[in-house]
C-alpha cells in the first residue's frame, strides 16, 4: 500500500505530466470512499442530511486553509473551468453602473478564462487582452494603463499552465483595487505547490485534480462583498451561486488532498527536492544541444519546464517518448491534437516553428532525481534520432 500523501497511481513508466493531472493521493482516496457511504443530501433537514452537510462544511474549512480565506468564502464547483466561468461571467452579469462593462485579461490565460471572456463579450462586455513580455510575464503597469472607469474585473492567472511562469498577482491586485475593480486569478497550477496567502485577489479558482485530488471538483474563493450572478441555477446551494446537489465524496477528497498539500508546503525537505529535481532534469535535457527554455528569466514553478528542441516537432517527440514509457506533453492537455502552435508561446513572441518544437515536462511530488535523469537521457536519445531524420522529424513551416 502506498505511504500517506503518496500517489496511488503514478501512470505507466515515468510520469512527467502533472500539470495536466496528478495521481490521487491516499488521503483523497480514503476520503472519497468514506464520502460514498454518506447517504443524505446536504440540503435535507434530517439526520442523514445533517451528516452530509457537516461533512461538506468541514471540507469547506479545509479548503479555506488552502485558499487563505474564511470558510464562508469558499464555493464548491465542478472543477477549475467552471470556477473560472463563474468568476468572469458571474461578475459581468452582476455588475451595476457603467454599461458596457469592461474586463481585462491576458493572452496567456488558460482557455477556460479566454473562452469565458469571449462569452462575457457576447453578453455585452468590452474585453482587453494584454500581451506578456518575452518571458511570459504580465507587467502590473500594463494592467494600470488598460484600466478604465467601467472596468469591473481583471483576470490574470497565478502561474501559467504551459510555462509555469508565476505572475505578480499581489502587485496587480494593488493596481486593480486602487481603480475600484475586482481581481480574479486562476490558481489551478499553483494551489498546493506554492502558498496562496497574501495574493490579494477577490476571486481565486482551484481544481482538485491538480493537487492530487479527484477529477471533476474544484472551488472558487469569493471574497466578502463580491457580487456574482450564478451560471447554474435551480437551487440555493453554495450561497445561491451554484445550484445542484454538491458532490460530497469529491469535495471530501479535494479537502483531504488540500490538507496533505499544505503539509508538504511546510516541509523544507520537500521544497528543496522540487528545485533539485528541476535542476537535474534541465541539466540532462541540455545534453540534446540547441534547446531553449520558454519562460526563462521569469519566476517559475519548479514543477513546470517548457523546452523547445530545434529541429524536432514537439508532438512527435511526445509520441516517441510515450512508446518508451515517458509521459510528457506538447502543451496544454485541453488543446491536445491541435496542430496550431501554443497560444501561450505565440503571445510571448516565440516564432511558430520554435513553439511547435516545445515539450512540457512537469514532475510531481514523488518524482525522483533518478526518474528525471532517466527521462532526460531517453529524451536526448530520441531527439538525436529524430534530428537524423531531417524534415520528417522537424516542425513544418507555418503557412498561416
Amino acid at each position: 500500500m502506498p505511504s500517506p500523501s503518496q500517489p496511488t497511481v503514478g501512470g505507466p513508466g515515468i510520469y512527467l505530466d502533472h500539470a495536466a493531472t496528478s495521481p490521487v493521493c491516499r488521503e483523497a482516496v480514503d476520503a472519497v470512499l468514506g464520502g460514498m457511504s454518506i447517504t443524505g443530501n446536504p440540503s435535507s433537514r434530517h439526520e442523514a442530511g445533517d451528516e452530509a452537510k457537516d461533512a461538506l462544511e468541514s471540507s469547506r474549512t479545509q479548503m479555506a486553509a488552502l485558499l487563505d480565506c474564511a470558510a464562508d468564502d469558499v464555493v464548491f464547483t465542478g472543477g477549475g473551468s467552471e470556477a473560472d466561468a463563474l468568476a468572469v461571467c458571474g461578475t459581468v452579469l452582476a455588475a451595476d453602473g457603467h454599461r458596457p462593462v469592461h474586463v481585462i485579461t491576458s493572452a496567456i490565460e488558460h482557455s477556460a478564462v479566454l473562452e469565458s471572456c469571449a462569452m462575457a463579450h457576447e453578453l455585452g462586455a468590452e474585453i482587453t487582452i494584454l500581451r506578456p513580455d518575452g518571458r511570459g510575464w504580465i507587467d502590473p503597469e500594463d494592467v494600470r494603463r488598460a484600466l478604465r472607469p467601467n472596468t469591473v474585473l481583471v483576470s490574470v492567472m497565478h502561474a501559467n499552465n504551459e510555462t509555469g511562469v508565476i505572475q505578480p498577482i499581489s502587485d496587480i491586485a494593488a493596481v486593480v483595487h486602487e481603480a475600484g475593480a475586482l481581481l480574479h486569478t486562476d490558481a489551478v497550477q499553483t494551489a498546493g505547490k506554492i502558498s496562496l496567502a497574501g495574493l490579494g485577489a477577490d476571486l481565486v479558482s482551484v481544481s482538485a485534480h491538480k493537487f492530487y485530488g479527484p477529477k471533476g471538483v474544484g472551488a472558487l474563493k469569493v471574497a466578502p462583498g463580491v457580487r456574482l450572478s450564478p451560471l447554474i441555477r435551480g437551487g440555493s446551494q453554495e450561497r445561491g451561486l451554484r445550484a445542484g446537489t454538491e458532490n460530497v465524496p469529491g469535495v471530501l477528497g479535494m479537502a483531504a488532498a488540500a490538507t496533505a498539500a499544505l503539509h508538504h508546503l511546510d516541509d523544507p525537505a520537500h521544497q528543496a527536492h522540487r528545485h533539485t529535481v528541476r535542476a537535474h532534469l534541465l541539466k540532462g535535457l541540455e545534453e540534446a544541444g540547441d534547446i531553449a527554455v520558454n519562460g526563462e528569466g521569469a519566476p517559475c514553478l519548479p514543477e513546470t519546464l517548457n523546452v523547445s528542441f530545434t529541429g524536432v516537432r514537439g508532438d512527435t517527440l511526445v509520441d516517441v517518448l510515450a512508446v518508451h514509457g515517458i509521459c510528457v506533453s506538447a502543451g496544454s492537455a485541453c488543446h491536445a491534437g491541435s496542430d496550431e502552435p501554443s497560444h501561450v508561446l505565440t503571445a510571448m513572441g516565440i516564432p511558430a516553428q520554435r513553439a511547435r518544437s516545445a515539450v512540457r515536462f512537469s514532475p510531481g511530488r514523488t518524482t525522483t532525481v533518478d526518474a528525471v535523469t532517466t527521462a532526460a537521457a531517453r529524451t536526448v536519445d530520441a531527439i538525436g534520432k529524430l534530428r537524423a531524420l531531417g524534415p520528417a522529424g522537424a516542425p513544418q513551416p507555418s503557412h498561416a
